[in-house]
């Protein structure tokens, strides 16, 4: 599998998308974004299948295990979603369901609920925190350094 996508994510953007012409390198830096995204969100969502949730939730549960044993509200989760389209209040419900999550309404306001990751929503991340690495660290043929430049770089874009 990995070998596959490997080979796939080494073929430059040209070659992928079947374009030669852009209007600019900034035209095909921001192509080759949002190409790189879609091939890596597709990875993480087949590597996030076999352990039976989404991307998305994974995001949620991450946020949940990071304000533990504190509970965070729809609100505070969808603010640090990694995806700001996601519908947070529909992610905590499906995770609710595989009893990954617990939902409670807040003590201090009536009108929120306070959201809980449960044992086995930790138990999950740790397992999938093992898997994780190694999926991480065949994300492509970037080095630690170059993965460091590109993060400047990405951040450099976010500001």
């Amino acid at each position: 599998m990995y070998i596959h996508v490997n080979l796939f994510l080494q073929m430059n953007l040209e070659t992928s998308i079947k374009q030669t012409k852009f209007n600019s390198e900034h035209h095909k830096m921001m192509l080759n974004l949002i190409y790189t995204a879609g091939t890596i969100n597709a990875r993480q969502m087949r590597f996030f299948k076999n352990y039976d949730i989404s991307p998305q939730q994974y995001n949620v549960l991450r946020i949940l295990r990071g304000q533990f044993p504190k509970p965070a509200s729809v609100c505070l989760l969808q603010e640090r979603m990694l995806d700001q389209m996601s519908n947070a209040s529909r992610l905590v419900e499906k995770l609710k369901h595989k009893n990954l999550v617990s939902r409670k309404e807040c003590k201090a306001d009536r009108r929120q609920v306070d959201i809980i990751i449960t044992d086995e929503g930790l138990k999950l991340l740790e397992k999938i925190d093992l898997d994780y690495q190694d999926f991480d660290e065949k994300i492509g043929p970037l080095n630690i350094e170059e993965a460091r430049l590109l993060n400047e770089l990405l951040d450099k874009l976010n500001k």
